[in-house]
């Protein structure tokens, strides 16, 4: 209902200049805000009045300035209530409706430039999105009359094909839409004469140069709770049915934007090879779009006099002073924002996640054995580590390992409860096996040792070597990382300080060596070296794994407590360590024969993210001659992937030759063993 006095919050200098009334343009300015923005029951105050009349004196000072974001940024701040700006806007598009064939030429040309770069961008921010195209029009009629009737006339001649086009390509949608028990309508909208003059600026063509002159728009009649879900749906329609530009996919219902703008857009190829813009949104999405979000107050059945508009106005204030379109603001979207992304396989299944949920929880979504065995997946055609985070919209697979199970990190990975949940479980069953196996294998090297099972001892062992729990020491022997020569010695001293025997003696348990009592087998002669050949009979001898020495690498043997060796390479990190506490262990080795292809290398690359890399990489390994790829994992965090390669070489002549040719690979700024 409209005041009976209207106050007058008119641009009095412009009013003069066209001869308007000032209490007509007020009353069609309230009326406008009333209908199609949906501002009702508001009277300025004298404070507003001032900022009216502030904002009108600081539009005459400069033409420059106009046309800056700063400005704009100005004018908000001159307001106390945000009404003041929604009815500035009102107030803009009044008056550009009336100025056609006006003789003030200066002052519509002035009104134009303040429509162009002030009210236009505000509307868009506020998602007035009808006045917003509008205002763009009207100015750009009067700014660039030329070209605006240009383009409007060969719209028009135009108009025949482009509606026959829009309906071919529109049938096979309509078929799949029906098929599938949607309840919409459709309709084919050209772009605004100023969109399509932006695009020939930017494009540098002229008008024939612009393919995408028109949008598609899908309105679906959805309840709430379904809105999202069917828009999605109808997304994987279109996807199905035309080939799709995924780059320029705009998910606004998933998250909207905070002028409270929801709608997902896609780009497709339609028919005779031209990409077509399709809009897909509900009813209620629509007339948002159109009217801004005070809309979706009256969606609501909200009077602005019950804070609705009230908490939507003061909400977008910080944004709009901040002169940037803002990401999702609390207040402005409250009710409209999804917590879930939508996901496709690839043979089109749809999934639904939590919002931030990565590549991991997706293959928990799956089944638990696909998430268990993940070790990344392909994203859009990228390969991307399992913590990636995925997006509405992304086609998705998983990528799977039979040699892959559950780490404790990845409960830092995974956000689904459900993923979470299914990962704990994995690790306890993990635990279990580990601790089972792993008390096996210590039992066994006990045994042959002729060693009793001493849990006592072993607890202590356990605490010396920093382990908190059993099941953790476990691990580390199953994993092959445990030092079984160090735990075997503190388990035979803790079990004779527990018998009452002093100091333990040295233990030398491979007597059989002539050169045992040497101090430092590094001064030894030629007759002491081992002799390493694959096909000597009768000598017991391993490659370690913490190291894994390859032919022609420089080494040293370790004689283990079972009587066995180990061959370590000289640079190996633990070689320190066992020369200072057990130099009478230490054997000089040398190689001979020839080299075998089983000496499996460990190799770390570091390089940038980019598509195509380890493509690159793995082919070079697959041409090298006598060397086999065996298993690889890939990581990738703030542009940088962290590959290991599991790699099967002959010699170090082999290795040698493949790093070299990694290093060279573009992209790759580090490769190590």
């Amino acid at each position: 209902m409209q005041p009976t006095t209207i106050p007058d919050f008119t641009d009095g200098a412009l009013i003069a200049a066209f001869g308007f009334d000032a209490t007509e343009i007020a009353q069609a300015a309230i009326a406008l805000a009333e209908e199609e923005i949906g501002l009702k029951d508001w009277t300025p105050t004298p404070q507003d009045i001032e900022a009216f009349q502030r904002v009108y004196e600081l539009e005459a000072m400069n033409e420059e300035m106009l046309k800056t974001d700063n400005f704009r940024n100005l004018l908000v701040s001159q307001a106390a209530d945000m009404r003041v700006v929604l009815m500035l806007i009102a107030h803009c598009v009044v008056l550009m409706r009336r100025v056609k064939g006006t003789t003030a030429l200066e002052a519509q040309r002035r009104l134009s430039l303040e429509a162009a770069h002030i009210y236009a961008p505000l509307a868009h921010k506020l998602g007035l999105y009808k006045l917003k195209s509008e205002l763009e029009d009207l100015s750009l009629k009067y700014l660039e009359h030329d070209a605006y009737y240009a383009i409007k006339e060969a719209l028009n001649a135009t108009k025949k094909s482009r509606d026959a086009y829009i309906e071919n390509f529109l049938a096979p949608i309509h078929q799949m839409l029906v098929e599938a028990g949607l309840k919409y309508h459709m309709k084919g909208r050209t772009k605004s004469i100023h969109s399509i003059w932006q695009k020939m600026k930017k494009q540098r063509c002229g008008f024939e140069g612009v393919y995408d002159l028109f949008a598609i728009r899908i309105i679906l009649d959805s309840k709430p709770s379904k809105e999202v879900a069917e828009c999605w749906k109808v997304f994987s329609l279109i996807t199905n049915q035309y080939e799709s530009n995924l780059k320029r996919l705009r998910d606004w219902v998933t998250v909207p934007k905070s002028n409270g703008y929801e709608s997902l857009h896609v780009t497709v190829l339609g028919p005779e090879n031209k990409w077509v813009e399709v809009q897909i949104r509900t009813e209620r999405m629509d007339e948002v779009a159109e009217h801004g979000l005070a809309a979706h107050w009256r969606y609501k059945g909200v009077k602005s006099s019950e804070g609705g508009v009230d908490n939507w106005l003061a909400g977008i204030r910080t944004a709009l002073e901040a002169g940037r379109d803002p990401q999702v603001d609390e207040q402005a979207s409250a009710g409209l924002k999804e917590s879930s992304v939508y996901v496709f396989t690839p043979k089109g299944d749809l999934f639904k996640l939590p919002v931030g949920s990565t590549l991991l929880d997706f293959a928990y979504l799956i089944h638990s054995k696909v998430g268990n065995r993940c070790v990344g997946g392909i994203v859009n055609g990228k390969n991307v580590p399992m913590r990636q985070v995925l997006q509405s919209g992304q086609k998705v697979e998983v990528q799977t390992s039979n040699n892959q199970q559950p780490r404790p990190e990845w409960l830092n990975i995974a956000v689904s409860g459900h993923a979470r949940s299914k990962i704990r479980q994995a690790l306890r069953e993990i635990q279990s096996r580990d601790s089972t196996m792993g008390r096996e294998i210590l039992e066994r090297k006990l045994k042959n040792r002729k060693l009793d099972w001493d849990e006592s001892a072993l607890n202590q062992v356990i605490k010396k070597l920093g382990f908190k729990e059993a099941a953790d020491f476990y691990s580390t022997i199953v994993e092959d990382k445990a030092d079984f020569n160090n735990i075997l010695d503190l388990y035979v001293e803790f079990q004779k300080r527990e018998a009452g025997v002093g100091e333990r003696a040295e233990i030398r348990s491979a007597e059989e060596f002539h050169f045992q009592e040497r101090a430092d087998t590094r001064h030894a002669d030629m007759d002491d070296v081992l002799v390493i050949d694959r096909n000597l009979k009768g000598l017991d001898f391993q490659m370690a794994h913490c190291c894994n020495p390859v032919y022609g690498d420089e080494v040293f043997g370790f004689v283990s407590v079972s009587g066995g060796i180990k061959i370590h390479r000289a640079t190996c990190p633990n070689a320190h360590q066992m020369r200072n506490r057990f130099p009478y262990r230490i054997v000089q080795a040398r190689w001979a024969g020839k080299g075998s292809s089983n000496y499996p290398i460990t190799l770390h690359v570091v390089g940038q993210d980019d598509l195509g890399i380890i493509n690159n990489i793995t082919s070079i390994i697959s041409k090298e001659e006598h060397i086999m790829l065996r298993n690889i994992a890939i990581e990738s965090n703030d542009g940088l992937f962290y590959g290991t390669l599991t790699v099967l070489v002959n010699d170090l002549t082999q290795l040698s030759t493949l790093l070299k040719k990694l290093r060279t690979v573009k992209g790759v700024k580090a490769v190590s063993r």
